[in-house]
Order: structure tokens, then sequence, then C-alpha cells
């Protein structure tokens, strides 16, 4: 089966202060199969979250390949990359909602970004009932949508950053620690979702 994602020697490294490198990412390669489920174990520090974020286009690698759906993204610097067509196609769920939701924003704005900015006409024609589904999906109540941010708790908030990686059915969705925030019954519930896409979780 030929692979939806396929990194090659991938590698970023971060100046220290004082001189040298610091070595985040180095040589990694991994390949991941549509409709596969892949997680990436490791310790604290060890560079998870980097590579994920480089996977997904947010920050430049320094070497190595991404080949996606069988075109190069890696080639596509990450700050042209938000205007890709291929942008829709991956998505990620942050560690800390916190940082990643703007918080300007309610529940049911955030969901609804990325269906009005990257959705398809139909889509967006049709958006509140889109959001509305979604946010049964993860289990937020109907009544939360028209909150903020500081007025959800965090477990809430990571729900909201679910819905909106989701809200597209993206062929491959990354999650980095998505279900840290959340109790034991609502991460079965998070974990068992299935959107048409792989996944790979940090």
């Amino acid at each position: 089966m030929t692979a939806l994602l396929d990194a090659r020697g991938l590698t970023k490294r971060f100046p220290m202060r004082g001189g040298g490198w610091l070595h985040a990412v180095d040589d990694v390669s991994l390949a991941i199969a549509p409709g596969e489920c892949v997680g990436l174990v490791g310790e604290s520090g060890c560079g998870k979250s980097t590579l994920v974020r480089l996977l997904t286009r947010l920050t430049d690698h320094d070497d190595g390949r991404i080949i996606f759906d069988g075109h190069d993204i890696g080639a596509v610097p990450a700050a042209r990359f938000a205007r890709s067509p291929t942008r829709p196609l991956i998505q990620m769920v942050f560690q800390d909602p916190v940082d990643s939701l703007n918080p300007r924003f309610t529940a049911f704005d955030t969901i609804a970004d990325p269906i009005r900015r990257l959705g398809t006409r139909e889509s967006r024609a049709s958006l509140r009932n889109r959001v509305r589904e979604l946010a049964e999906l993860v289990g937020l109540p109907q009544e939360l949508l028209g909150r903020f941010p500081h007025q959800l708790s965090g477990g809430q908030q990571q729900r909201v950053g679910i819905a909106r990686a989701i809200a597209l059915s993206p062929k491959l969705l990354v999650l980095d620690e998505p279900t840290s925030s959340l109790d034991v019954s609502v991460q079965a519930v998070i974990l068992h979702l299935r959107p048409t896409c792989g996944r790979a979780s940090g």
C-alpha cells in the first residue's frame, strides 16, 4: 500500500545560547498508510512536538523530505504552506489548548473558522449544522458554543480544538497529546473518533 505520509531523514536543529546546536529531530524517518494510526512515544523533551510540527508544515526542517499523498510538501516553506491546497488535508490538535485557541473567538467561531477559510461552498452553506455536529462528536454541549476560551474548562477547550481539527475531514490528523487535559471517560470517546484520515499521535 502506498504511504499517505512518507518522511525521510528529517532533521531540525536550533541554535543554542553560547554557541552550538540543539538537535531536536535527528534523521527521523517514518511512513503512515491511509487509515493507519501511529503512536509516537518518548520522554519529555525528546523532540516529539517538534517532529509533528515538521510533519504538519508549521515549522521548516533543515534536512530530509516529506511526501504527502504523492506530493513533496517539504519543498513548500512553512510560511507559504498555509495557503497551499494541501493545507485542509493535514490538521493538528495541539497539546496546549490555551495557546492554540484565539481568545477573541467563541467556541462556535473557532470550530467554524477552518470551514469558512478552507471549506467547500457546500460546507460553508451548512456551516451551523456542521459545527453542531462536530461539537456533538467530541462531547461538547451545544450551550457552550457561544462561550469564549476563558469561559471553558481545559477539557472543554481541548474538545473545541479537536472539533476544529476534524472539521474539514482531513486525510491526516496529527495529535500532540490531545487527551492530557481530559478525564478518562472523555479520553475514550475522543480516541475512538474515526474521521476519514490517518492519525499520528505524540
